[in-house]
């Protein structure tokens, strides 16, 4: 191993030759290691990661797999994806060869994460299990497509969790009326509420909002940005899906409502953000807002399932919902409102009844 001690520094380098993707041989130095050992393991890693094969570790491989991806996701993915991986991955698979990766070993791991329990007794949510398990399947076919490993043992070992495990939740259009009622001297969360409501938008699209996405001649709200809050800095992004590039037309009374607020913040311009605050403050707002109105309490996303459930019941079609949710396919709309829809099966039938009349 050609590790070397620097006796000026008192610590150890690595200093190693390898050959890169395009065949070319190179050079690789690194130092400040304070153990012989911390150099070995690295240049071990480092000779890993630069040859690519099944035998790698699967820490070497996850290194390859987030340095690729972050060239193709938003950084807010990536950071999910390195927290997700690093704490519930690692741990367990880190200094395992990925080809030794076996179906029993992903099934032992899969029956310590089901049976965990935190202080107070709660267990992970079904739909985080499926999570972590997605997770895991997706580095494993990376290796599959780009390092020779033969198999996904994922796909042996079956999954764990549920994708939609708990019943969604949404407001009535009557729940919303108290909901919002009870917000009405709270300027801010009311316009924010009544936005989140009658137009399905995220909440990151929603608080990257700017008086320029506001058409008040075409009655119009264009989404283009999302706003997120990253390792305590403020992200505009682009929103999540090319899909999510769209224009959403508002009703009158809403326009009306945004432009009010605009008029009362100080020194607003075209490129100011509208609600300049993250969602945690837009989460305490609903909380105090289901107190004060005696309605269920649900999530801030809810709101939009519940954007959904009322263009369900006003009949609009799966198609206009999706363009107007902006997801990236109606087949994504119809799997996650499919259950709004049994009621209208009857009217379907009705309709056709009265063809005969």
């Amino acid at each position: 191993m050609p590790v070397f001690k620097d006796e000026e520094r008192g610590t150890y380098y690595v200093k190693c030759y390898y050959t890169d993707y395009t065949g070319s041989k190179k050079q690789k130095k690194k130092r400040g290691f304070k153990l012989q050992r911390e150099a070995k393991e690295w240049e071990r890693s480092f000779l890993e990661q630069q040859q690519g094969q099944p035998d790698m570790t699967f820490e070497a491989l996850y290194k390859l797999y987030i340095e690729d991806m972050s060239h193709r996701l938003r950084e807010t993915t990536i950071s999910g994806k390195k927290y997700l991986i690093e704490t519930k991955l690692l741990p367990y698979f880190g200094t395992l060869p990925i080809n030794e990766i076996k179906a029993t070993t992903i099934r032992k791991w899969q029956n310590e994460l089901t049976s965990y329990r935190d202080e107070s007794g709660s267990a992970y949510s079904e739909t985080y299990l499926k999570s972590i398990n997605n997770q895991l399947s997706a580095i494993l076919n990376y290796a599959v497509k780009y390092y020779d490993l033969p198999g996904n043992p994922c796909h042996k070992a079956g999954s764990m969790g549920k994708k939609n495990a708990e019943e969604m939740k949404f407001w009535t259009l009557h729940e919303f009326q108290l909901f919002i009622t009870a917000m009405q001297n709270d300027i801010e969360g009311y316009t924010a509420f009544n936005t989140l409501y009658y137009t399905g938008m995220r909440i990151g699209e929603l608080m990257a909002l700017t008086p320029a996405d506001i058409d008040t001649d075409a009655h119009t709200i264009a989404i283009s940005k999302s706003y997120q809050r990253l390792n305590g800095k403020d992200l505009i992004t682009e929103p999540k899906t090319p899909k999510s590039n769209r224009c959403i037309s508002i009703p009158i009374f809403l326009e009306n409502i945004i432009v009010d607020y605009m008029s009362k913040i100080y020194g607003l311009t075209a490129d100011t953000r509208i609600f300049p605050y993250n969602k945690f403050r837009l989460k305490r707002a609903l909380q105090r807002g289901c107190k004060l109105s005696g309605v269920k309490q649900i999530r801030l996303h809810d709101l939009r399932h519940s954007h959904a459930s009322l263009l369900i019941e006003l009949g609009f079609s799966p198609l206009l919902i999706a363009d107007r949710l902006g997801h990236e396919k109606v087949e994504t709309t119809l799997n996650t409102y499919s259950h709004l829809y049994p009621h209208r099966q009857s009217e379907v039938a009705l309709k056709l009844q009265e063809l005969q009349l």
